[in-house]
């Protein structure tokens, strides 16, 4: 496998870490947003096919349902408070709108929200990852 260093020249890294997980939200390569990122719906590429970069090595594990579950419940408790308190629905008809809402929010951002948090390890170095960052001439 190519040493991702050796595609340094050719590859547009970002300069700050919010640019790489922006990529990474998109589903492009953090590194060089050129290549897909996901091969399946949460299913990383091994190995980038534009900067070689390895992705097998990502470990996110959990943390992007964490994440998904902890935003979908705080955007939908004032919804939930509104809905019960100032329109006076039943706990269950609120269940039963809420419900579906929060499930199809929560599969909508998990593939975005997992690939920012690969593209937050690569960018800090986190795991097997290796740290990278511009040459300080290409930061302009």
């Amino acid at each position: 496998m190519a040493d991702p260093q050796s595609y340094q020249a050719q590859v547009d890294l970002p300069a700050k870490a919010g640019g790489a997980m922006l990529r990474g939200m998109r589903g492009t390569c953090p590194r060089c947003d050129e290549a897909r990122l996901f091969r399946k719906w949460l299913k990383p590429v091994d190995t980038c096919a534009h900067c070689a970069q390895d992705w097998s090595v990502q470990q996110a594990d959990d943390f992007p349902a964490y994440i998904g579950i902890f935003l979908v419940g705080h955007l939908l408790a004032p919804v939930v408070i509104a809905m019960i308190g100032a329109y006076g629905l039943s706990a269950w008809l609120t269940l039963a709108t809420v419900l579906p809402v929060a499930v199809a929010m929560l599969l909508a951002m998990l593939q975005p929200t997992k690939g920012a948090v690969i593209a937050f390890l690569w960018w800090f170095g986190i795991g097997a990852f290796v740290q990278e960052r511009r040459d300080e001439s290409d930061i302009a």
